[in-house]
């Protein structure tokens, strides 16, 4: 039977694109279709055969575990604090690091304030990618009209492409869905410390193009509905059901 897998999700954004709807409540709880995004992931997670997932905070932080508790959708729900711990959020490569030591050798790892309701959190993905040689492998889309020119690249094998500025291949936007074996956030790739002690605020993009270049990072194209939710007027549009789902 494959592995019953665990999931990080990345909650600690202030959201200040979603101003003045963030005022008062974190990104993720905001509501799409009458529920917290949050609770979208949660519940996908569970459908895949999740059993517990982390959750890290920093902007009204303490929102997310009153709202959610220590169990949700059947999942086992922890936490890493982190404007608890250091005063400030650690950005996305930090928080994962801050939390690592909880965290399984493989893990799906996902924000918060994307909506992709029909993804599917495969237990078979994670025993493909735990018995491969890839240190991560993340799901890239087609890129949305307010990231025209995307992320990376993808190769007809299969790797995530760290594409030079001036290219001519196609290039797709990170869904910020993805795999990944603890052996990511450590050296070569990582010099975070193991659970980040120090607090080191730092960004996920330039550790994913190390990988890239050091061809560790798998990928592969998800064609399915993904709504980065980054602004007022996307998640009203999907609330209209001018996106549809």
């Amino acid at each position: 039977m494959p592995p019953r897998a665990q999931a990080m999700v990345l909650a600690a954004g202030r959201g200040e694109r979603m101003r003045p709807l963030t005022d008062h409540q974190p990104k993720p709880m905001l509501a799409v279709q009458g529920q917290p995004l949050l609770e979208w992931h949660l519940q996908a997670l569970a459908r895949g055969g999740v059993r517990a997932v982390l959750i890290n905070t920093g902007w009204l932080g303490e929102h997310i575990p009153a709202r959610w508790g220590q169990q949700a959708a059947g999942l086992a729900l922890h936490y890493s604090m982190e404007v608890q711990d250091f005063g400030h959020a650690l950005e996305t490569a930090g928080g994962i690091a801050r939390a690592l030591p909880q965290l399984d050798e493989v893990f799906w790892l996902l924000a918060g304030d994307v909506f992709v309701p029909d993804f599917v959190f495969s237990p078979e993905a994670v025993q493909r990618f735990a018995a491969s040689s890839a240190m991560a492998h993340v799901w890239l889309v087609p890129n949305p009209e307010h990231h025209p020119h995307g992320d990376f690249g993808l190769s007809p094998e299969g790797l995530a492409l760290n594409l030079p500025p001036e290219h001519a291949e196609p290039c797709y936007t990170y869904s910020t869905i993805g795999l990944y074996k603890r052996a990511f956030f450590a050296p070569p790739l990582c010099d975070i410390a193991l659970g980040n002690p120090h607090g080191v605020a730092a960004p996920l993009g330039p550790l994913l193009r190390r990988g890239m270049d050091a061809g560790c990072v798998s990928a592969e194209l998800y064609q399915g509905h993904w709504t980065d939710v980054g602004t007022p007027q996307r998640l009203a549009a999907l609330n209209a059901g001018h996106i549809s789902i």
